[in-house]
């Protein structure tokens, strides 16, 4: 592989589309959430097709093996060319996303805003009222 040939981890992560911006990719690099092959990598590390890569975004971790290299953000539809998530990742994260929903669900609801005479009542019982 050439010097023209290689692309910035930073700089592939922003093409792929796993951030909106490439200082958000290398801030995330920098704040140890990107793993290439099992280590740590830095924003300038060369990224190369059959890398694995581990990236943490919130509560959600994806396992992506490295398909093409691209230096250039294109399409959304390009931009999912470029790598292919392992089926235990994608099983991990629907699961996790399903947690967060059924969590969701049982939670409190918020109601309605209260009315004149209830801010009245509340106000009297805290003390701010007359």
């Amino acid at each position: 592989m050439t010097d023209h040939d290689k692309v910035r981890l930073d700089k592939w992560l922003w093409a792929a589309r796993f951030f909106k911006t490439r200082a958000l990719a290398a801030e995330a690099i920098s704040g140890g959430k990107i793993h290439i092959n099992g280590t740590r990598a830095k924003p300038a590390h060369a990224v190369n097709p059959g890398d694995e890569m581990q990236i943490r975004k919130g509560p959600y971790q994806f396992t992506v093996a490295v398909k093409e290299i691209s230096r250039s953000r294109g399409p959304a539809s390009v931009a999912a060319l470029l790598y292919e998530e392992t089926p235990a990742s994608i099983a991990s994260r629907q699961q996790l996303a399903e947690q967060h929903r059924l969590l969701a669900a049982t939670g409190p609801q918020p109601g309605e805003r209260p009315t004149k005479r209830q801010r009245r009542q509340i106000a009297r019982f805290t003390g701010r009222g007359e």
